[in-house]
Protein backbone atom coordinates (compact mmCIF):
# COMPACT_ATOMS: atom_id res chain seq x y z
CA UNK A 1 0.00 0.00 0.00
CA UNK A 2 1.91 3.00 -1.32
CA UNK A 3 0.93 5.70 1.24
CA UNK A 4 1.75 3.60 4.31
CA UNK A 5 4.81 2.04 2.63
CA UNK A 6 6.26 5.50 2.13
CA UNK A 7 5.49 6.29 5.79
CA UNK A 8 7.71 3.38 6.81
CA UNK A 9 5.01 0.76 7.43
CA UNK A 10 6.62 -2.06 5.46
CA UNK A 11 4.10 -4.90 5.60
CA UNK A 12 2.69 -7.21 2.92
CA UNK A 13 -0.98 -6.39 2.58
CA UNK A 14 -2.18 -9.69 1.17
CA UNK A 15 -0.78 -12.90 -0.29
CA UNK A 16 -2.09 -15.92 -2.19
CA UNK A 17 -0.41 -19.33 -2.39
CA UNK A 18 -0.77 -20.61 -5.95
CA UNK A 19 -0.88 -24.28 -6.98
CA UNK A 20 2.39 -24.18 -8.94
CA UNK A 21 1.80 -27.57 -10.56
CA UNK A 22 4.74 -27.24 -12.97
CA UNK A 23 8.21 -25.69 -12.82
CA UNK A 24 10.05 -24.40 -15.88
CA UNK A 25 13.78 -25.20 -15.68
CA UNK A 26 16.84 -24.94 -17.89
CA UNK A 27 17.92 -28.10 -19.63
CA UNK A 28 20.45 -29.04 -22.27
CA UNK A 29 19.40 -30.81 -25.44
CA UNK A 30 22.39 -31.88 -27.51
CA UNK A 31 24.49 -29.08 -26.11
CA UNK A 32 21.84 -26.42 -26.74
CA UNK A 33 20.21 -24.59 -23.85
CA UNK A 34 16.44 -24.98 -23.66
CA UNK A 35 13.69 -25.09 -21.06
CA UNK A 36 11.40 -27.91 -20.00
CA UNK A 37 8.45 -28.18 -17.62
CA UNK A 38 8.70 -30.58 -14.71
CA UNK A 39 6.25 -31.45 -11.91
CA UNK A 40 6.71 -29.18 -8.90
CA UNK A 41 7.81 -30.91 -5.71
CA UNK A 42 5.25 -30.86 -2.89
CA UNK A 43 7.62 -28.94 -0.61
CA UNK A 44 7.96 -26.17 -3.20
CA UNK A 45 4.23 -26.04 -3.87
CA UNK A 46 3.64 -25.30 -0.18
CA UNK A 47 6.10 -22.36 -0.29
CA UNK A 48 5.53 -18.87 -1.63
CA UNK A 49 7.61 -18.13 -4.73
CA UNK A 50 9.19 -15.06 -3.17
CA UNK A 51 9.68 -13.87 0.39
CA UNK A 52 8.01 -10.92 2.11
CA UNK A 53 11.34 -9.08 1.97
CA UNK A 54 11.45 -9.54 -1.81
CA UNK A 55 7.85 -8.39 -2.15
CA UNK A 56 8.73 -5.17 -0.32
CA UNK A 57 11.82 -4.70 -2.49
CA UNK A 58 9.66 -4.97 -5.60
CA UNK A 59 7.15 -2.55 -4.06
CA UNK A 60 9.95 -0.05 -3.70
CA UNK A 61 10.96 -0.59 -7.34
CA UNK A 62 7.36 -0.01 -8.44
CA UNK A 63 6.92 3.19 -6.45
CA UNK A 64 10.22 4.69 -7.63
CA UNK A 65 9.46 3.75 -11.25
CA UNK A 66 6.00 5.31 -11.16
CA UNK A 67 7.30 8.47 -9.51
CA UNK A 68 10.03 8.82 -12.15
CA UNK A 69 7.69 8.53 -15.14
CA UNK A 70 5.02 10.67 -13.49
CA UNK A 71 7.60 13.44 -13.12
CA UNK A 72 8.77 12.96 -16.71
CA UNK A 73 5.23 13.17 -18.10
CA UNK A 74 3.96 15.87 -15.79
CA UNK A 75 1.11 13.80 -14.35
CA UNK A 76 0.17 10.48 -12.81
CA UNK A 77 1.54 7.60 -14.87
CA UNK A 78 0.69 4.11 -13.55
CA UNK A 79 3.39 1.69 -14.69
CA UNK A 80 3.47 -1.95 -15.75
CA UNK A 81 6.83 -3.42 -14.68
CA UNK A 82 8.48 -6.76 -15.35
CA UNK A 83 11.13 -8.18 -13.09
CA UNK A 84 13.28 -11.26 -12.60
CA UNK A 85 15.37 -12.87 -9.89
CA UNK A 86 18.77 -13.91 -11.18
CA UNK A 87 19.50 -17.60 -10.73
CA UNK A 88 23.19 -16.96 -9.98
CA UNK A 89 23.42 -13.93 -7.73
CA UNK A 90 19.84 -14.19 -6.37
CA UNK A 91 19.19 -10.46 -6.81
CA UNK A 92 15.98 -8.91 -8.13
CA UNK A 93 16.25 -7.01 -11.42
CA UNK A 94 13.82 -4.65 -13.12
CA UNK A 95 13.85 -5.72 -16.77
CA UNK A 96 11.07 -3.63 -18.33
CA UNK A 97 8.76 -0.73 -17.50
CA UNK A 98 5.98 0.76 -19.60
CA UNK A 99 2.77 2.70 -18.96
CA UNK A 100 -0.07 0.50 -17.70
CA UNK A 101 -2.91 0.54 -20.25
CA UNK A 102 -5.71 -1.68 -18.91
CA UNK A 103 -6.83 -1.16 -15.31
CA UNK A 104 -5.84 2.50 -15.11
CA UNK A 105 -7.84 3.37 -18.23
CA UNK A 106 -11.08 1.69 -17.25
CA UNK A 107 -13.92 4.22 -16.94
CA UNK A 108 -14.84 4.91 -13.32
CA UNK A 109 -17.88 6.36 -11.59
CA UNK A 110 -20.58 5.04 -13.90
CA UNK A 111 -24.12 4.04 -13.00
CA UNK A 112 -25.66 1.07 -14.82
CA UNK A 113 -29.42 0.66 -15.13
CA UNK A 114 -31.02 -2.53 -16.51
CA UNK A 115 -34.24 -2.64 -18.55
CA UNK A 116 -35.95 -5.71 -20.03
CA UNK A 117 -36.83 -5.35 -23.71
CA UNK A 118 -38.65 -8.68 -23.83
CA UNK A 119 -40.70 -10.65 -21.35
CA UNK A 120 -43.21 -13.40 -20.91
CA UNK A 121 -44.92 -15.20 -18.08
CA UNK A 122 -42.46 -15.65 -15.18
CA UNK A 123 -41.73 -19.16 -13.99
CA UNK A 124 -41.07 -17.99 -10.43
CA UNK A 125 -41.20 -14.80 -8.40
CA UNK A 126 -39.70 -13.68 -5.11
CA UNK A 127 -38.02 -10.77 -3.38
CA UNK A 128 -35.62 -8.93 -5.71
CA UNK A 129 -32.10 -8.23 -4.46
CA UNK A 130 -30.25 -5.61 -6.48
CA UNK A 131 -31.46 -4.10 -9.74
CA UNK A 132 -29.57 -6.06 -12.43
CA UNK A 133 -30.59 -8.69 -14.98
CA UNK A 134 -28.66 -11.83 -15.92
CA UNK A 135 -29.21 -14.94 -18.03
CA UNK A 136 -27.62 -18.34 -17.59
CA UNK A 137 -28.07 -22.07 -17.16
CA UNK A 138 -29.91 -23.02 -13.98
CA UNK A 139 -27.94 -25.26 -11.57
CA UNK A 140 -29.80 -26.77 -8.62
CA UNK A 141 -27.41 -27.02 -5.66
CA UNK A 142 -28.38 -29.02 -2.57
CA UNK A 143 -25.04 -29.16 -0.75
CA UNK A 144 -21.55 -27.68 -0.72
CA UNK A 145 -20.25 -30.79 -2.49
CA UNK A 146 -22.38 -29.99 -5.54
CA UNK A 147 -20.86 -26.53 -5.96
CA UNK A 148 -18.22 -28.09 -8.22
CA UNK A 149 -21.02 -28.38 -10.83
CA UNK A 150 -21.54 -24.60 -10.81
CA UNK A 151 -19.77 -23.11 -13.82
CA UNK A 152 -19.00 -19.41 -14.36
CA UNK A 153 -22.13 -17.70 -15.66
CA UNK A 154 -24.59 -20.28 -14.27
CA UNK A 155 -27.62 -19.30 -12.22
CA UNK A 156 -27.40 -20.86 -8.76
CA UNK A 157 -30.67 -22.33 -7.42
CA UNK A 158 -30.79 -23.58 -3.82
CA UNK A 159 -33.16 -24.04 -0.91
CA UNK A 160 -30.93 -21.53 0.91
CA UNK A 161 -27.23 -20.71 1.03
CA UNK A 162 -24.72 -20.85 3.86
CA UNK A 163 -21.50 -18.94 4.67
CA UNK A 164 -19.20 -21.76 3.54
CA UNK A 165 -20.57 -21.44 -0.03
CA UNK A 166 -19.08 -17.96 -0.44
CA UNK A 167 -16.14 -18.57 -2.81
CA UNK A 168 -18.18 -20.68 -5.24
CA UNK A 169 -21.04 -18.20 -5.28
CA UNK A 170 -18.77 -15.71 -7.03
CA UNK A 171 -19.03 -17.82 -10.17
CA UNK A 172 -22.79 -17.38 -10.41
CA UNK A 173 -24.34 -14.88 -12.81
CA UNK A 174 -27.37 -14.74 -10.51
CA UNK A 175 -28.87 -16.57 -7.53
CA UNK A 176 -32.34 -17.89 -6.73
CA UNK A 177 -33.35 -19.35 -3.36
CA UNK A 178 -36.52 -21.09 -2.23
CA UNK A 179 -36.35 -19.61 1.27
CA UNK A 180 -35.11 -16.33 2.71
CA UNK A 181 -35.84 -12.62 2.84
CA UNK A 182 -34.05 -9.33 2.27
CA UNK A 183 -31.53 -9.99 5.03
CA UNK A 184 -30.78 -13.69 4.44
CA UNK A 185 -27.27 -14.92 3.62
CA UNK A 186 -27.90 -15.18 -0.14
CA UNK A 187 -29.26 -11.62 -0.24
CA UNK A 188 -26.27 -10.19 1.63
CA UNK A 189 -23.75 -12.03 -0.55
CA UNK A 190 -25.55 -11.04 -3.77
CA UNK A 191 -25.41 -7.38 -2.78
CA UNK A 192 -21.73 -7.72 -1.88
CA UNK A 193 -20.85 -9.33 -5.23
CA UNK A 194 -23.13 -7.07 -7.25
CA UNK A 195 -25.12 -9.91 -8.83
CA UNK A 196 -28.93 -10.14 -9.05
CA UNK A 197 -30.71 -12.53 -6.71
CA UNK A 198 -34.28 -13.56 -6.06
CA UNK A 199 -35.00 -14.98 -2.62
CA UNK A 200 -38.05 -16.71 -1.18
CA UNK A 201 -39.61 -18.09 -4.39
CA UNK A 202 -41.38 -20.80 -2.37
CA UNK A 203 -43.44 -23.44 -4.18
CA UNK A 204 -42.74 -21.90 -7.59
CA UNK A 205 -39.40 -23.72 -7.47
CA UNK A 206 -41.33 -26.71 -8.82
CA UNK A 207 -41.64 -24.90 -12.16
CA UNK A 208 -37.84 -24.69 -12.53
CA UNK A 209 -35.66 -27.46 -13.95
CA UNK A 210 -31.96 -28.07 -13.57
CA UNK A 211 -30.06 -27.31 -16.76
CA UNK A 212 -32.63 -25.00 -18.39
CA UNK A 213 -31.76 -21.51 -19.60
CA UNK A 214 -33.38 -18.73 -17.55
CA UNK A 215 -33.25 -14.96 -17.15
CA UNK A 216 -33.22 -13.53 -13.63
CA UNK A 217 -34.65 -10.00 -13.51
CA UNK A 218 -34.39 -7.70 -10.50
CA UNK A 219 -35.04 -4.61 -12.61
CA UNK A 220 -38.83 -4.53 -12.17
CA UNK A 221 -39.26 -3.30 -8.61
CA UNK A 222 -39.46 -5.24 -5.34
CA UNK A 223 -40.58 -8.47 -7.03
CA UNK A 224 -37.90 -10.40 -8.84
CA UNK A 225 -38.88 -12.69 -11.71
CA UNK A 226 -37.34 -15.78 -13.26
CA UNK A 227 -38.18 -16.06 -16.96
CA UNK A 228 -37.67 -19.02 -19.27
CA UNK A 229 -34.88 -18.64 -21.82
CA UNK A 230 -32.72 -15.64 -22.66
CA UNK A 231 -34.91 -12.57 -22.36
CA UNK A 232 -33.30 -9.54 -24.07
CA UNK A 233 -32.44 -6.54 -21.92
CA UNK A 234 -30.63 -3.22 -22.20
CA UNK A 235 -28.05 -1.64 -19.91
CA UNK A 236 -27.98 2.16 -19.70
CA UNK A 237 -24.75 3.64 -18.36
CA UNK A 238 -24.75 7.06 -16.69
CA UNK A 239 -21.58 9.08 -16.17
CA UNK A 240 -21.28 10.25 -12.58
CA UNK A 241 -18.94 13.17 -13.03
CA UNK A 242 -21.76 15.59 -12.25
CA UNK A 243 -23.18 13.60 -9.33
CA UNK A 244 -23.72 15.97 -6.42
CA UNK A 245 -22.38 15.05 -3.02
CA UNK A 246 -24.95 15.21 -0.21
CA UNK A 247 -24.20 16.69 3.21
CA UNK A 248 -25.16 13.37 4.78
CA UNK A 249 -22.25 10.93 4.74
CA UNK A 250 -22.78 8.11 2.23
CA UNK A 251 -20.90 4.88 2.95
CA UNK A 252 -21.05 1.27 1.81
CA UNK A 253 -21.33 -2.13 3.49
CA UNK A 254 -18.60 -4.57 2.49
CA UNK A 255 -17.26 -7.96 3.49
CA UNK A 256 -15.27 -9.27 0.54
CA UNK A 257 -11.66 -8.00 0.28
CA UNK A 258 -11.54 -9.12 -3.36
CA UNK A 259 -14.06 -6.45 -4.31
CA UNK A 260 -12.59 -3.69 -2.17
CA UNK A 261 -10.38 -1.94 -4.73
CA UNK A 262 -13.08 -2.08 -7.42
CA UNK A 263 -15.74 -0.67 -5.11
CA UNK A 264 -13.44 2.00 -3.70
CA UNK A 265 -13.99 3.92 -6.96
CA UNK A 266 -17.60 4.56 -5.94
CA UNK A 267 -18.32 8.11 -4.73
CA UNK A 268 -18.69 7.15 -1.08
CA UNK A 269 -17.24 8.46 2.18
CA UNK A 270 -15.84 5.11 3.31
CA UNK A 271 -17.04 1.76 4.61
CA UNK A 272 -19.73 1.97 7.27
CA UNK A 273 -19.78 -1.78 7.86
CA UNK A 274 -16.96 -4.20 7.05
CA UNK A 275 -18.19 -7.64 8.07
CA UNK A 276 -15.42 -9.64 9.74
CA UNK A 277 -17.35 -12.91 9.52
CA UNK A 278 -17.23 -12.84 5.71
CA UNK A 279 -13.44 -12.80 5.84
CA UNK A 280 -13.39 -15.65 8.36
CA UNK A 281 -15.70 -17.77 6.20
CA UNK A 282 -13.92 -17.22 2.90
CA UNK A 283 -10.26 -16.99 3.83
CA UNK A 284 -9.89 -18.76 7.18
CA UNK A 285 -12.67 -21.34 6.93
CA UNK A 286 -12.03 -22.84 10.37
CA UNK A 287 -13.46 -21.99 13.78
CA UNK A 288 -11.00 -19.79 15.75
CA UNK A 289 -11.11 -22.09 18.77
CA UNK A 290 -10.48 -25.13 16.57
CA UNK A 291 -7.37 -23.43 15.20
CA UNK A 292 -6.17 -22.73 18.74
CA UNK A 293 -7.05 -26.18 20.08
CA UNK A 294 -7.07 -28.69 17.20
CA UNK A 295 -6.60 -31.51 19.70
CA UNK A 296 -10.18 -30.90 20.88
CA UNK A 297 -11.55 -31.68 17.40
CA UNK A 298 -12.56 -35.33 17.61
CA UNK A 299 -13.36 -35.88 13.95
CA UNK A 300 -10.19 -36.93 12.12
CA UNK A 301 -11.18 -35.46 8.77
CA UNK A 302 -11.78 -32.02 10.23
CA UNK A 303 -8.59 -32.15 12.27
CA UNK A 304 -6.66 -33.02 9.10
CA UNK A 305 -8.27 -30.05 7.31
CA UNK A 306 -7.14 -27.74 10.11
CA UNK A 307 -3.58 -29.03 10.04
CA UNK A 308 -3.53 -28.58 6.27
CA UNK A 309 -4.76 -24.98 6.57
CA UNK A 310 -2.07 -23.99 9.05
CA UNK A 311 0.79 -25.81 7.30
CA UNK A 312 3.66 -23.36 6.93
CA UNK A 313 2.52 -21.26 9.90
CA UNK A 314 3.88 -21.36 13.43
CA UNK A 315 0.45 -22.43 14.69
CA UNK A 316 -3.26 -21.90 14.19
CA UNK A 317 -3.17 -18.54 15.96
CA UNK A 318 -0.54 -17.16 13.56
CA UNK A 319 -2.61 -18.40 10.60
CA UNK A 320 -5.81 -16.74 11.88
CA UNK A 321 -4.16 -13.42 12.74
CA UNK A 322 -2.37 -13.14 9.41
CA UNK A 323 -5.35 -14.09 7.26
CA UNK A 324 -7.85 -11.90 9.11
CA UNK A 325 -5.52 -8.89 9.24
CA UNK A 326 -4.85 -9.24 5.52
CA UNK A 327 -8.58 -9.26 4.77
CA UNK A 328 -9.25 -6.25 6.99
CA UNK A 329 -6.12 -4.52 5.70
CA UNK A 330 -7.07 -4.98 2.05
CA UNK A 331 -10.42 -3.26 2.61
CA UNK A 332 -8.85 -0.47 4.66
CA UNK A 333 -6.08 0.10 2.10
CA UNK A 334 -8.55 0.25 -0.78
CA UNK A 335 -10.50 3.08 0.85
CA UNK A 336 -7.57 4.80 2.60
CA UNK A 337 -7.68 7.41 4.09
CA UNK A 338 -11.48 7.22 4.22
CA UNK A 339 -12.75 5.53 7.41
CA UNK A 340 -13.45 1.80 7.43
CA UNK A 341 -15.60 0.61 10.34
CA UNK A 342 -14.81 -3.05 10.99
CA UNK A 343 -17.44 -4.95 12.95
CA UNK A 344 -16.01 -7.62 15.23
CA UNK A 345 -17.40 -11.10 14.52
CA UNK A 346 -21.16 -11.53 14.69
CA UNK A 347 -21.71 -15.17 13.77
CA UNK A 348 -24.61 -16.98 15.40
CA UNK A 349 -23.85 -20.35 17.00
CA UNK A 350 -25.25 -22.31 14.05
CA UNK A 351 -23.03 -20.30 11.68
CA UNK A 352 -19.95 -20.79 13.84
CA UNK A 353 -20.74 -24.51 13.97
CA UNK A 354 -20.64 -24.69 10.16
CA UNK A 355 -16.97 -23.66 10.15
CA UNK A 356 -14.33 -26.41 10.12
CA UNK A 357 -14.15 -27.82 13.64
CA UNK A 358 -16.91 -25.50 14.78
CA UNK A 359 -19.39 -28.13 15.93
CA UNK A 360 -16.96 -29.16 18.68
CA UNK A 361 -17.07 -25.69 20.27
CA UNK A 362 -20.65 -24.52 19.75
CA UNK A 363 -23.84 -25.32 21.65
CA UNK A 364 -27.09 -26.01 19.83
CA UNK A 365 -29.59 -23.21 20.39
CA UNK A 366 -33.30 -23.10 19.66
CA UNK A 367 -33.08 -19.49 18.47
CA UNK A 368 -29.49 -18.52 17.61
CA UNK A 369 -30.64 -15.11 16.36
CA UNK A 370 -31.07 -13.96 19.97
CA UNK A 371 -28.60 -16.37 21.52
CA UNK A 372 -24.84 -16.55 22.05
CA UNK A 373 -23.70 -13.92 19.57
CA UNK A 374 -21.85 -10.63 19.39
CA UNK A 375 -20.52 -8.99 22.55
CA UNK A 376 -21.71 -11.77 24.85
CA UNK A 377 -19.10 -14.10 23.34
CA UNK A 378 -16.08 -11.86 23.66
CA UNK A 379 -15.38 -12.23 27.37
CA UNK A 380 -17.07 -15.61 27.83
CA UNK A 381 -14.76 -18.52 28.58
CA UNK A 382 -16.15 -20.40 25.59
CA UNK A 383 -14.83 -17.81 23.13
CA UNK A 384 -12.55 -15.28 24.91
CA UNK A 385 -9.42 -16.84 23.36
CA UNK A 386 -10.98 -16.54 19.91
CA UNK A 387 -11.80 -12.88 20.52
CA UNK A 388 -8.17 -12.29 21.52
CA UNK A 389 -7.20 -13.47 18.02
CA UNK A 390 -9.65 -11.03 16.42
CA UNK A 391 -8.11 -8.20 18.44
CA UNK A 392 -4.58 -9.27 17.50
CA UNK A 393 -5.55 -9.15 13.82
CA UNK A 394 -6.97 -5.64 14.26
CA UNK A 395 -3.77 -4.51 16.00
CA UNK A 396 -1.65 -5.90 13.14
CA UNK A 397 -3.78 -4.15 10.49
CA UNK A 398 -3.75 -0.81 12.31
CA UNK A 399 -0.20 -0.73 13.65
CA UNK A 400 2.00 -3.02 11.53
CA UNK A 401 0.26 -2.10 8.27
CA UNK A 402 -0.30 1.49 9.38
CA UNK A 403 -3.98 1.50 8.41
CA UNK A 404 -5.22 3.79 11.17
CA UNK A 405 -8.36 4.59 9.17
CA UNK A 406 -9.74 1.36 10.66
CA UNK A 407 -12.37 1.91 13.34
CA UNK A 408 -13.83 -1.01 15.28
CA UNK A 409 -17.44 -1.76 16.14
CA UNK A 410 -19.04 -4.03 18.73
CA UNK A 411 -22.22 -5.85 17.62
CA UNK A 412 -25.20 -7.04 19.63
CA UNK A 413 -24.10 -5.46 22.91
CA UNK A 414 -27.05 -6.08 25.20
CA UNK A 415 -26.07 -4.35 28.45
CA UNK A 416 -23.90 -1.47 29.65
CA UNK A 417 -21.91 -3.74 31.98
CA UNK A 418 -21.25 -6.05 29.06
CA UNK A 419 -19.93 -3.08 27.08
CA UNK A 420 -17.52 -2.21 29.87
CA UNK A 421 -16.21 -5.78 30.04
CA UNK A 422 -15.63 -5.92 26.29
CA UNK A 423 -13.82 -2.57 26.21
CA UNK A 424 -11.64 -3.65 29.12
CA UNK A 425 -10.76 -6.88 27.31
CA UNK A 426 -9.96 -4.98 24.11
CA UNK A 427 -7.68 -2.60 26.01
CA UNK A 428 -5.89 -5.63 27.44
CA UNK A 429 -5.35 -6.88 23.89
CA UNK A 430 -3.82 -3.59 22.74
CA UNK A 431 -6.97 -1.84 21.50
CA UNK A 432 -7.66 1.03 23.88
CA UNK A 433 -10.04 3.81 22.85
CA UNK A 434 -8.17 6.96 21.87
CA UNK A 435 -4.73 5.36 21.61
CA UNK A 436 -3.28 5.73 18.10
CA UNK A 437 -6.54 7.51 17.16
CA UNK A 438 -8.58 4.33 17.71
CA UNK A 439 -12.34 4.89 17.71
CA UNK A 440 -14.68 2.13 18.88
CA UNK A 441 -18.33 2.21 17.84
CA UNK A 442 -21.27 0.12 19.03
CA UNK A 443 -24.10 -1.29 16.97
CA UNK A 444 -27.42 0.16 18.07
CA UNK A 445 -29.69 -2.77 17.28
CA UNK A 446 -31.29 -3.78 20.58
CA UNK A 447 -34.08 -1.74 22.21
CA UNK A 448 -31.91 -1.50 25.34
CA UNK A 449 -29.26 0.32 23.29
CA UNK A 450 -31.88 2.97 22.54
CA UNK A 451 -33.40 3.13 26.01
CA UNK A 452 -29.94 3.51 27.60
CA UNK A 453 -28.43 5.56 24.77
CA UNK A 454 -26.92 8.07 27.22
CA UNK A 455 -25.02 5.36 29.09
CA UNK A 456 -23.82 3.63 25.92
CA UNK A 457 -22.75 7.00 24.46
CA UNK A 458 -20.38 7.54 27.39
CA UNK A 459 -18.49 4.35 26.50
CA UNK A 460 -18.31 4.53 22.70
CA UNK A 461 -17.20 6.98 20.02
CA UNK A 462 -20.26 6.53 17.81
CA UNK A 463 -23.27 4.35 17.07
CA UNK A 464 -24.35 2.56 13.94
CA UNK A 465 -28.00 1.58 13.84
CA UNK A 466 -28.55 -1.98 12.66
CA UNK A 467 -32.08 -1.61 11.37
CA UNK A 468 -32.50 -5.32 10.61
CA UNK A 469 -32.06 -6.49 14.20
CA UNK A 470 -33.62 -3.38 15.68
CA UNK A 471 -36.78 -4.03 13.65
CA UNK A 472 -36.73 -7.72 14.62
CA UNK A 473 -36.45 -7.00 18.32
CA UNK A 474 -38.82 -4.03 18.38
CA UNK A 475 -41.58 -5.92 16.59
CA UNK A 476 -40.73 -9.36 17.97
CA UNK A 477 -40.40 -10.75 14.43
CA UNK A 478 -37.87 -13.47 13.66
CA UNK A 479 -36.34 -12.09 10.47
CA UNK A 480 -35.36 -15.59 9.38
CA UNK A 481 -38.97 -16.83 9.47
CA UNK A 482 -40.90 -16.81 6.21
CA UNK A 483 -44.18 -17.32 8.01
CA UNK A 484 -44.10 -13.94 9.76
CA UNK A 485 -42.04 -12.10 7.13
CA UNK A 486 -45.07 -9.96 6.28
CA UNK A 487 -44.77 -8.35 9.73
CA UNK A 488 -41.10 -7.36 9.27
CA UNK A 489 -41.33 -3.70 8.28
CA UNK A 490 -38.79 -1.01 9.16
CA UNK A 491 -41.46 1.60 8.44
CA UNK A 492 -43.55 0.58 11.46
CA UNK A 493 -44.18 3.64 13.69
CA UNK A 494 -42.54 1.87 16.64
CA UNK A 495 -39.35 1.23 14.68
CA UNK A 496 -39.32 4.78 13.34
CA UNK A 497 -39.59 6.09 16.90
CA UNK A 498 -36.63 3.90 17.91
CA UNK A 499 -34.61 5.45 15.08
CA UNK A 500 -35.50 8.94 16.28
CA UNK A 501 -34.59 8.25 19.90
CA UNK A 502 -31.26 6.67 18.92
CA UNK A 503 -30.16 9.52 16.64
CA UNK A 504 -31.27 12.28 18.99
CA UNK A 505 -29.67 10.49 21.93
CA UNK A 506 -26.32 10.11 20.17
CA UNK A 507 -26.31 13.78 19.15
CA UNK A 508 -27.31 14.82 22.67
CA UNK A 509 -24.11 13.13 23.83
CA UNK A 510 -21.92 14.56 21.08
CA UNK A 511 -21.22 11.36 19.13
CA UNK A 512 -22.09 10.55 15.51
CA UNK A 513 -25.02 8.33 14.55
CA UNK A 514 -25.09 6.27 11.37
CA UNK A 515 -27.18 3.43 9.99
CA UNK A 516 -26.00 0.31 8.17
CA UNK A 517 -29.31 -1.41 7.45
CA UNK A 518 -31.11 -1.81 4.14
CA UNK A 519 -34.17 0.31 4.94
CA UNK A 520 -32.93 3.69 3.56
CA UNK A 521 -32.24 2.21 0.13
CA UNK A 522 -35.47 0.21 -0.03
CA UNK A 523 -37.85 2.85 1.27
CA UNK A 524 -37.55 6.52 0.23
CA UNK A 525 -39.70 7.57 3.19
CA UNK A 526 -37.22 6.03 5.65
CA UNK A 527 -34.31 7.81 3.95
CA UNK A 528 -36.17 11.12 4.16
CA UNK A 529 -37.02 10.53 7.82
CA UNK A 530 -33.37 9.82 8.68
CA UNK A 531 -32.09 12.87 6.79
CA UNK A 532 -34.66 15.08 8.52
CA UNK A 533 -33.41 13.76 11.86
CA UNK A 534 -29.88 14.77 10.87
CA UNK A 535 -28.32 11.33 10.73
CA UNK A 536 -24.57 11.64 10.16
CA UNK A 537 -24.13 8.77 7.70
CA UNK A 538 -26.04 6.12 5.79
CA UNK A 539 -24.19 2.93 4.88
CA UNK A 540 -25.65 0.84 2.07
CA UNK A 541 -24.86 -2.17 -0.02
CA UNK A 542 -22.90 -1.05 -3.10
CA UNK A 543 -25.72 -1.69 -5.57
CA UNK A 544 -27.97 0.81 -3.78
CA UNK A 545 -25.42 3.59 -3.21
CA UNK A 546 -25.77 5.73 -6.32
CA UNK A 547 -29.55 5.76 -6.43
CA UNK A 548 -29.72 6.63 -2.73
CA UNK A 549 -27.21 9.47 -3.17
CA UNK A 550 -29.52 11.04 -5.76
CA UNK A 551 -32.47 10.55 -3.42
CA UNK A 552 -30.68 12.08 -0.40
CA UNK A 553 -29.56 15.12 -2.42
CA UNK A 554 -33.18 15.71 -3.46
CA UNK A 555 -34.34 15.36 0.16
CA UNK A 556 -31.71 17.82 1.40
CA UNK A 557 -32.70 20.28 -1.34
CA UNK A 558 -36.34 20.00 -0.21
CA UNK A 559 -35.39 20.66 3.41
CA UNK A 560 -33.53 23.83 2.40
CA UNK A 561 -36.62 25.12 0.61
Amino acid sequence: HNPTFEDGKRCVLRRHLGNKQQTMVYAEDGGEATVINTPTADEQRRRYCISDEEVLTLAGYGIVTEQHYSEQRGGACPMDIEWARDGIDGRLYLVQARPETVASRKPRNRLERFTLTGGGQPLATGRAIGSAVASGTLRMIDSAEQLANLKPGDVLLAESTSPDWGPAMRRAAAMVTVHGGRTCHAAIVAREFGIPAIVGIGESVNRLSDGERVTVSCAEGDRGRVYAGDVPFEVTTTELGDLRKPRTGMMINLGSPEQAFQLSALPCDGVGLARMEFIITEYIKAHPMALLYPERVDEEGERAQILDLIAGYEDGAAFFIEKLSEGIGTIAAAFYPRPVIVRMSDFKTNEYASLIGGSHFEAQEENPMIGFRGASRYTHEAYADGFALECAAAVRAREDMGLTNIKLMIPFCRRVDEARRVLEAMAGHGLRRGEHDLAIYVMCEIPNNVILIDAFSELFDGISIGSNDLTQLTLGVDRDSEIVAFDFDERDPGVMEMLRLAIEGAHRNGIPAGICGQAPSDYPEVAEYLVRLGIDSISLNPDALLGTIERVVAIEDGLER
